[in-house]
């Protein structure tokens, strides 16, 4: 096959205190929505590293799982931008992480006034079916205006580095609405390009943070962007819940990709 099946997902961190909706009453769900769809690559954030993780992981044992805590102080430490490559689609090559800040190579830090450490995961593919390789990478950006604006920078001065150049497949919770300089740096800069609007290009019903269900609450925060190599055959926002029970306070942004020839 000549297609890639990608999700991007941010599952809400285990410890917050969200009465019906905590992760204990909801993991399940995030699972039954993952398997739905049934991803070859999954961006996921705000997974923090213990139970939580340790769940996602023995619920999805056909994918291999790379993340590192963000670091910092408090009980935010142990969060998580995971991403997970299933086996039988992709040989790895090797993966790696970095923070988004002025020293990206240093655990923890932070800079340009940012909320929290951030961190960015990625790892090099051989896609078994076509034979072509690509970087796919995974984050949570800070929604600091300054700290939002400086990684975006830095992410897109990390991709223009690749030696050799390589297809990019980029998921994540960026903090920024569609029409912020974010987006327009990142997603209409010119080599990376929104997935989600390359076959909805004026769509009005792009929200994705939508906080459990709150009315006047939603946000299009959550995005897919790809390289030129990649077109969009296909995109979709899940917006399943069950009532007043939701698998996250984010719904899962999936897209399905074609190489190009």
């Amino acid at each position: 096959m000549n297609t890639i099946k990608v999700m991007t997902f941010n599952i809400r961190y285990g410890q917050a205190k969200d009465g019906m909706n905590h992760w204990d009453h909801r993991k399940e769900l995030v699972i039954d929505r993952i398997r739905t769809f049934d991803p070859d690559l999954l961006g996921l954030q705000e997974c923090r590293d213990d139970e939580q993780a340790e769940f996602i992981k023995q619920n999805l044992p056909d994918y291999d799982f790379f993340g590192v805590r963000r670091g910092g102080t408090g009980e935010t430490a142990l969060e998580m931008a995971p991403l997970l490559v299933r086996r039988s689609a992709f040989h790895l090559r090797d993966h790696g992480n970095f923070w988004l800040s002025v020293t990206p190579e240093i655990p923890g830090s932070r800079s340009w006034d940012s909320a929290f450490p951030r961190t960015v995961t990625w790892a090099g593919l051989n896609h078994l079916s076509s034979g072509r390789s690509l970087i796919f990478l995974n984050t949570h950006v800070d929604y600091m205006p300054a700290a939002n604006d400086a990684s975006t920078r830095l992410l897109l001065d990390w991709i223009d580095r690749l030696d050799p150049p390589l297809p990019v497949i980029l998921t994540g919770d960026f903090n920024a609405i569609k029409d912020s300089a974010t987006y327009r740096q990142l997603a209409k800069g010119g080599r990376l390009a929104d997935a989600y609007r390359q076959v909805h290009p004026s769509s009005a019903a792009e929200g994705t943070f939508h906080g459990f269900g709150l009315p006047g609450v939603l946000l299009t925060i959550d995005w897919i962007v790809i390289s030129k190599e990649f077109e969009t055959l296909e995109a979709f926002i899940d917006t399943w819940h069950e009532g007043d029970r939701y698998p996250s306070d984010h719904y899962p942004v999936i897209t399905t990709l074609r190489w190009q020839p």
